[in-house]
């Protein structure tokens, strides 16, 4: 199943790509996408140049705010999403083409140096008065989302943890007026070493790249009964360009779906032989 697959998108990319004419070429494809993505997209993107000639001009951010630009007329031609719903919306209204599920990730807990938590630990850490705890903003973004969902897995194991958690948790990012952060750095990370957080609650993939820019910072998984999922969603809008369509096969072929697997994602493309 999976080789005929990556058959059928070979097939549509050779035919995508006998379409095209030499002015598309010239053209960068546009890309919308969640900042979680920035690392894995950007080296997608520089593949996807040389493979085809083809430029990629990208736009990353909080993929409720990109959703709302895109759906107040902002130019745009492929959306990928953390979350299905955002792009999703968009195909119910009919403005793009059915959303394609491309990439997995986790949400973890991003730790300050020093602060001793295991996943055994979190909850009870969490709810501590004297722990500074960040999240980034939900419904603008889906990480926020996904945050205040283990919060309400909590109130299973503790009750009175949702509400505890839900009015304790700071949103420092994803918000209209949230702080960006120093260019070129993790924003999760920033808020740690700035002693704003003392633990944030952010995707195992963020908080990767937080890490390797602060080596103390500790990246503590969810416990199983907390744990909470992201699937990402992408979409192509209509009257987009053979380029950008290129540029979505591009991100679900083998050769896309192994630089996301490099940069920590789960790939529903790719055996697990292969993301390893």
């Amino acid at each position: 199943m999976a080789s005929s697959s990556r058959r059928a998108c070979a097939i549509a990319a050779a035919i995508i790509g006998m379409a095209m004419t030499s002015a598309d070429a010239n053209e960068p494809a546009l890309l919308h996408a969640a900042g979680s993505l920035r690392g894995a997209l950007t080296e997608v993107a520089e593949a996807f140049a040389a493979d085809t000639g083809t430029k990629v001009e990208a736009k990353y951010g909080p993929s409720g705010t990109l959703r709302d630009e895109i759906a107040a007329g902002s130019r745009a031609q492929v959306f990928a999403s953390a979350n299905m719903e955002h792009p999703q919306s968009l195909a119910t209204a009919g403005r793009s083409s059915p959303v394609v599920l491309f990439a997995r990730n986790r949400l973890c807990a991003l730790v300050k140096p020093g602060l001793s938590v295991t996943p055994e630990t979190l909850l009870e850490i969490m709810l501590r008065e004297d722990v500074k705890l960040g999240t980034s903003t939900p419904k603008a973004d889906p990480s926020g989302d996904y945050a205040f969902g283990v919060f309400a897995k909590a109130e299973a194991l503790k009750a009175g943890s949702r509400k505890a958690l839900e009015q304790k948790a700071q949103q420092l990012t994803g918000g209209p007026s949230s702080a960006p952060g120093p260019a070129g750095r993790s924003v999760y990370g920033w808020h740690v070493a700035e002693g704003r957080a003392d633990i944030f609650l952010t995707y195992c993939t963020g908080g990767l790249v937080a890490q390797r820019e602060s080596p103390g910072q500790q990246i503590v998984s969810l416990p199983e009964p907390l744990a909470v999922g992201a699937d990402y969603g992408m979409t192509v809008m209509n009257d987009s360009p053979p380029a950008a369509h290129r540029l979505a096969l591009f991100i679900v072929s083998a050769k896309g779906q192994q630089i996301l697997a490099k940069h920590g994602f789960s790939v529903p493309a790719l055996s697990q032989g292969e993301q390893r």
